[in-house]
Parts: C-alpha cells; structure tokens; sequence
C-alpha cells in the first residue's frame, strides 16, 4: 500500500508544485540525503600546472623530449625532431592559453617603461639604482590574457601527467 500512495503523493507534488518535494524524493532514494557523495578534493594552485604538462605531453611529447639524453643524436636529428614537437607544443598552447606581449615593441629598440607593473618588467646590464626610465627591448615578456583549461572531471588523480603505456601484443 506504501507504494499507491508514494505514487499519488509524487503525482500531485508534480501537479501542484512543479516538482517533487524533499521528503518524497528522499522516500524515492533520489536525494542525496539518500546516498551521500564524497566531495572532490580541493583543487591545489599546482593543477593548473600540471594540466598544462599534460597536455603539452599528450600533443608533442614535450616531456618525453626534455627527460631524454639527446647526447647520442645529431644535430640534424635534434632540429628535425624540434621542428615537428615546435608545431604541435605552439598549437596545444594556442588552444588554450591566450598570450599577449608585457610590452608590444620591437626587440632591439630603445623602449621606454611607462608605468608598467613593476615585477612585469626586469632591467637587466649596468643598472642604476632607482628605476630607470627605459632602455634597449631584449625581450617582450609574455603575459597569460586568457587561460581555458579543459575540466579535470574525469581524472582521478591531478598530479598525473601522462599515464603509462602497455603495449598487449
């Protein structure tokens, strides 16, 4: 008999008020009253970081030319690799990180500071003591406008760059 009238009482919570009511959902084992989740760990300031590994790892295979000892190789050899892992480590990055010149000028030209961020721009030579009003642009800088970084939902640990291989023959 429970069950006619968890019917009904579901049938006229949606009739009346557009939804179920807590009790009833909690009487269906639809609430989470009824089956209580853990909650995802909190998300460290490294995630980013390593997502950004990740990705540059599963696009190029940065990682796997930065950890191996290029001794052994050419030059030849080295450029030609360099050129392809080139190309695909700028497009993962295009994808998801914009960047943008800390100052928009041309390298080699005297350049003045302007009121810029101090820690955005580093005076490096024979520097005076106090700041300085320019100097020659070795340099742009980057600076991160816009950063979108795929959801990390689906991975169960955050500090896995790139899981191992097993080739079933």
């Amino acid at each position: 008999m429970s069950r006619i009238s968890l019917a009904f009482r579901s049938f006229f919570n949606l009739l009346f008020h557009g939804a179920l009511s807590p009790e009833t959902l909690t009487e269906l084992g639809l609430s989470q009253a009824a089956a209580p989740q853990a909650a995802p760990p909190p998300a460290r300031s490294s995630d980013g970081a390593v997502q950004i590994l990740s990705i540059l790892q599963r696009d190029s295979r940065l990682i796997d030319f930065i950890m191996e000892d290029i001794s052994a190789y050419s030059d030849d050899q080295i450029g030609a690799a360099v050129r392809e892992l080139h190309n695909q480590a700028r497009e993962s990055l295009a994808r998801y990180v914009t960047l943008q010149p800390v100052i928009d000028g041309v390298e080699g030209t005297y350049t003045k500071a302007g009121d810029a961020d101090p820690s955005a721009v580093k005076f490096i030579g024979n520097v005076p003591a106090g700041r300085p009003p320019g100097g020659v642009l070795r340099h742009k800088g980057w600076r991160a406008a816009k950063v979108e970084l795929p959801s990390m939902l689906g991975q169960q640990d955050a500090a896995l760059i790139s899981p191992a291989e097993i080739e079933i023959e």
